[in-house]
């Protein structure tokens, strides 16, 4: 934004030591992510930018920091907030204060449900919270053509949404095969935002497919699961975002490609990440504790964690503690611990009076949930022959085996077989458009008896059953309805346990405090259940993703990804 001249004359005259800043922080030391030093004197803040450091300012505002060490304010570089469960507002509340300043979304899960209105509900709230949220235009709604979404997004409904001063790109480019064997409507929205930026997501490809995404304009990956894909990633010129969610666990994998040659195209970031865990272990802080304790660098984690993400999404403005640069400032006790004492967003202390202030808007995608009512008789599978195909889920990571069991055939129906953790999944068709069902069989939740039911199901959002008895599957499908969306647990007929989610059925509409809570209540419920998954509902979600290999399903059927056809 350009400055007034008599901001930036303030500024000068500030940053000389002529003028008293508004802020200044006296006694800490800026750890500087360019050279690693640590640099003592002032941080002197005007006007919500760094105007001087390592001098003796004056302000009308004097903040005591002794003792702790400075670092520029974290930057997620690829989430949805809708992830979280709760709206933006909370979100900012959740993870500001743990040192986030910069959040780049994708808002494609509520816009799968509810369309354009859903992107422009998130480019309101982006204006009214303290963080600095962009906005990332979603580039596949839906995701591929062999699911039933709520609205459908072309490059012409995006057009008129790319000015907007929040906006910073296109969204990850989830459909690769479109893009390789050049899929018009995805060439169309990839011309449109030709030379801004263009997130992508392509798990497993390489070589010349991946030569071929690459091309197109893609910049960046958040999809890498182990270090030589990373590192191929990276030779073919994408930034590579380092991802630990509640369910796609990548750190451990990738944290021996960061190193201090690597950082600077090295950037952190959550994908999906609920309040259970950023309550339990934490957000960004999390990651730049665990990657530190693996032996990386401080230097490196905290450039990944603000620098490097800044540059990689063209933000010149912030990612160092500096002259010039937006006032994002961490204060922590340890560079190792990463134990955040004080926030600033833009020069504002992140604190419960100033997200108090905040104004708020009002909820969107309210009753979003049309499917009728479903009898134990809609989770029959049918088929002539006992092979069958499995869902095998990977604890902690979002793509999944393909497998094949031998499942009996009794009175036309192929059942839940416990012994052999082969439990029924189906997904229902929730937007009012077919009232599709399909049905299948999964490998990895443990689950003995009842049913855990979810319209968080990526990334069409329908409903999404798992369950070892029909009835209680039926009666899981059903109270989704009730609540308008959300997380239910049920056993013998009964709910166990419930997260209403009426937001377009996808975030509460209750504090993230409330929420966590609810979450403990649901992750015991689905325990007694016998499910051993540490995050049961997030991993139900990603089971009907058709962009993740290797098989999932979808309310038109098993798609088995790698062949990008549905199968049954």
């Amino acid at each position: 934004m350009r400055q007034a001249p008599a901001e930036l004359e303030q500024r000068i005259a500030v940053a000389r030591g002529e003028t008293p800043a508004d802020i200044v922080l006296r006694g800490g030391e800026v750890f500087d992510v360019v050279t690693g030093t640590r640099i003592a004197g002032d941080v002197a803040i005007v006007q919500g930018v760094i105007a001087g450091i390592g001098g003796a300012y004056e302000a009308r505002e004097i903040v005591d920091v002794s003792g702790l060490t400075l670092v520029p304010g974290f930057i997620d570089t690829h989430l949805h907030v809708e992830s979280s469960l709760v709206t933006p507002f909370e979100f900012d509340r959740c993870v500001g204060p743990r040192g986030v300043t910069t959040a780049i979304c994708d808002p494609h899960e509520i816009a799968n449900v509810i369309g354009v209105e859903g992107l422009q509900y998130f480019l309101e709230a982006s204006e009214r919270v303290l963080m600095d949220l962009r906005v990332n235009l979603s580039s596949c709604v839906p995701s591929t053509e062999m699911e039933t979404a709520g609205a459908r997004i072309e490059a012409q409904d995006l057009a008129p949404l790319m000015a907007h001063p929040q906006v910073s790109g296109l969204a990850e480019v989830m459909n690769y095969p479109g893009v390789i064997h050049r899929d018009a409507g995805l060439m169309e929205k990839l011309r449109l935002f030709e030379g801004r930026h263009i997130d992508g997501h392509a798990p497993l490809l390489s070589g010349m497919d991946l030569n071929a995404y690459v091309s197109a304009g893609i910049r960046t990956e958040h999809e890498a699961t182990g270090a030589a894909e990373a590192r191929e990633k990276l030779q073919k010129g994408l930034r590579v975002l380092i991802r630990e969610g509640s369910v796609s666990k990548d750190l451990d994998a990738l944290a021996e490609v960061l190193d201090d040659f690597t950082s600077p195209y090295l950037c952190l970031c959550t994908d999906d990440r609920n309040p259970l865990d950023i309550a339990e272990e934490g957000h960004l802080d999390y990651m730049i504790r665990r990657l530190i304790a693996r032996g990386c660098s401080a230097r490196a984690v905290y450039r990944a964690a603000s620098l490097s993400a800044a540059e990689a999404f063209g933000l010149k403005d912030r990612g160092q503690i500096a002259p010039g640069k937006r006032a994002d400032i961490v204060a922590l006790k340890s560079l190792e611990a990463c134990d955040v004492q004080a926030v600033w967003a833009r020069g504002v202390r992140m604190s419960e009076a100033e997200f108090a202030a905040r104004e708020l808007i009002e909820p969107v995608g309210r009753r979003s949930v049309k499917a009728p009512p479903v009898t134990a008789q809609a989770f029959r599978t049918r088929g002539n022959r006992e092979r069958t195909d499995v869902i095998g889920i990977i604890e902690g990571k979002i793509i999944t085996e393909h497998l094949q069991e031998d499942i009996p055939i009794a009175d036309g129906d192929k059942r839940p077989d416990v012994a052999r953790d082969l439990v029924k999944i189906a997904v229902i068709e929730r937007h009012g458009k077919n009232g599709n069902i399909a049905t299948g069989f999964v490998r990895g939740f443990g689950l003995k008896r009842g049913a855990i039911a979810s319209t968080v199901c990526h990334d069409h959002h329908n409903i999404a059953v798992v369950g070892a008895d029909y009835d209680d599957m039926a009666r899981a499908a059903n109270r989704l309805g009730e609540i308008e969306g959300g997380f239910v647990v049920v056993e013998g007929g009964h709910v166990r346990a419930e997260l209403a989610l009426p937001l377009a059925g996808l975030m509460s509409l209750e504090s993230y405090e409330t929420v966590h809570a609810e979450l403990i209540e649901l992750r015991r419920a689905a325990a007694q259940l016998g499910v051993r998954l540490h995050e049961p509902f997030l991993q139900l979600a990603f089971l009907a993703l058709p962009v993740i290999p290797a098989l999932k399903i979808t309310d038109r059927g098993l798609v088995d990804v790698t062949a990008f056809e549905i199968i049954g």
